[in-house]
């Protein structure tokens, strides 16, 4: 395969990359800006382009939005995901008629390595569904826009179309439960090979599928053998989504983002998402313990270091420069280069100054898992507890299970001592008497859909945040009655 000479010398792709977004875009109006005539190494390009989230970029994208030509990449954008962020508000992210292969040859791409590792391609021939959002697009300043999902929805290969579920009518319907009971009728009676999306909308189809027939995953669908995931850690969603199946399939990890297609899983025998360094987009890594400072480190693919967590950085052929795609990921291996997704730059809790992340959530919670077989999640989210009416603050785990623990208070006991493990300052702060352990909140089932049911975020592509540093979200979901 092509990808074999990039895998072995990811370095020389990217240099490629680098000065091919450079000079194509040297005449756009943020290539002027930064003079980029002028740049020759990626120490130059560094020196000349700022690392930026998408509210300091804003002013570039808002004279895209409007119409404007010339402004970030060359021409007009063909499209502009719309996607919600935490602080910008709704996000226009552009996507040009270059950076589109990177999305739609990506996702194409995963599925024939696994063709190939495996050689199981009989999934191709019956049916596939994906679990997105609306392919309906509206326009701003005569761009075609929408969700990501929808967008690509546009552009599945004819050899997939035929096969494909829903009809493009169910998947343009707004209200997330009304479209999951349509996809149910149209796909119950179906041969379902392939099934793609966000576990916890997976889980949720999967939930409803066996509230109708009282069957399990495998008996409704027995020619079901590939799931294709992305955008959360598997981790948790794991036991119970294998228990509704009820057998053995492989899965295919994706890391999509509406900025650019990252990485994919290429083998089911390593760990790890391959870094795609030669489709569009020239990365840099942020040390993640340095994001915050005044001069971070910016360091290219060659001088990654294993098991270290960095925040991602893209310069790609939509536009995006020293974009901060907000993610931390780390490298579990530099031969190829396959990385790990491990949370969110910005959500974290160090209310004491503690800076738990959300690697270090997920593996307590597995840890605890394991301590207890058995138990199953359905979701979680933690947030601090400052103030409190009695005694000293602490972590609050609320937690929805589908299993619960046979020991709730041990269940506790183990997330906190792993937590404590895996963090020393969340350790210390315990020791110093300034935290307490953790105080563990089971919530009803159906809290986190209810939630994200009135925040007008159920389905699709939304997803909860593990961490926050406030208690917005906490208190969103405690206020949440039992239907």
């Amino acid at each position: 395969m092509r990808q074999q000479a990039w895998r072995e010398q990811p370095g020389e792709a990217q240099q490629r990359w680098l000065q091919h977004l450079i000079k194509r875009a040297a005449t756009t109006q943020f290539g002027r800006d930064h003079h980029f005539a002028d740049i020759r190494t990626a120490a130059d390009f560094r020196q000349a382009v700022p690392i930026r989230d998408y509210e300091a970029l804003k002013p570039y994208i808002e004279r895209v939005t409007d119409g404007q030509p010339d402004i970030l990449w060359p021409g007009k954008p063909a499209y502009f995901a719309k996607t919600s962020g935490t602080t910008s508000g709704t996000k226009y992210i552009p996507l040009t008629a270059e950076s589109l292969p990177n999305h739609i040859n990506s996702a194409r791409d995963a599925l024939l390595c696994y063709v190939e590792e495996t050689g199981n391609s009989a999934f191709l021939d019956k049916k596939l569904i994906f679990l997105s959002g609306s392919p309906e697009l509206d326009q701003k300043a005569g761009i075609y826009t929408g969700r990501l999902s929808g967008i690509v929805n546009h552009h599945v290969p004819a050899y997939l179309r035929s096969n494909q579920l829903p009809s493009y009518d169910t998947n343009t319907i707004d209200d997330w439960e009304t479209k999951l009971d349509r996809i149910i009728d149209e796909t119950i009676d179906q041969p379902m090979s392939l099934i793609s999306g966000i576990p916890p909308w997976v889980q949720m189809y999967f939930d409803r599928i066996q509230a109708r027939t009282g069957k399990a995953i495998k008996d409704v669908f027995p020619d079901f053998s590939v799931f294709v995931y992305g955008g959360v850690n598997f981790e948790p969603y794991r036991a119970r989504l294998f228990e509704s199946i009820s057998k053995r399939i492989d899965s295919i990890e994706t890391y999509p983002a509406s900025e650019g297609f990252i990485a994919y899983q290429d083998t089911q025998d390593a760990e790890g998402l391959l870094l795609l360094a030669d489709s569009g987009i020239f990365f840099e890594f942020v040390p993640a313990d340095e994001y915050f400072s005044e001069n971070p480190r910016r360091l290219t693919i060659d001088e990654v270091e294993l098991g270290k967590n960095y925040a991602v950085i893209i310069n790609n052929n939509a536009g995006l420069w020293g974009y901060s795609l907000g993610d931390t990921v780390k490298f579990v291996s530099c031969n190829p280069h396959r990385l790990l997704v491990t949370g969110r730059i910005k959500h974290f809790i160090s209310a004491f100054g503690e800076h738990v992340i959300g690697e270090e959530v997920e593996k307590a919670l597995q840890y605890a898992m394991q301590q207890q077989p058995g138990t199953e999640v359905v979701e979680f989210t933690v947030a601090p507890m400052v103030s409190p009416t009695e005694g000293l603050p602490y972590h609050e785990w609320l937690i929805e299970f589908a299993q619960p623990p046979r020991d709730a208070v041990r269940f506790a006991t183990d997330l906190n001592t792993r937590l404590a493990e895996l963090n020393v300052y969340y350790e210390d702060l315990m020791t110093g008497a300034i935290l307490r352990p953790l105080v563990l909140t089971p919530l009803p089932r159906g809290a986190f859909q209810q939630f994200m049911k009135s925040q007008g975020k159920l389905g699709g592509q939304n997803k909860v945040p593990r961490l926050s540093n406030d208690r917005a979200l906490a208190d969103g979901l405690l206020a949440i009655q039992p239907s």
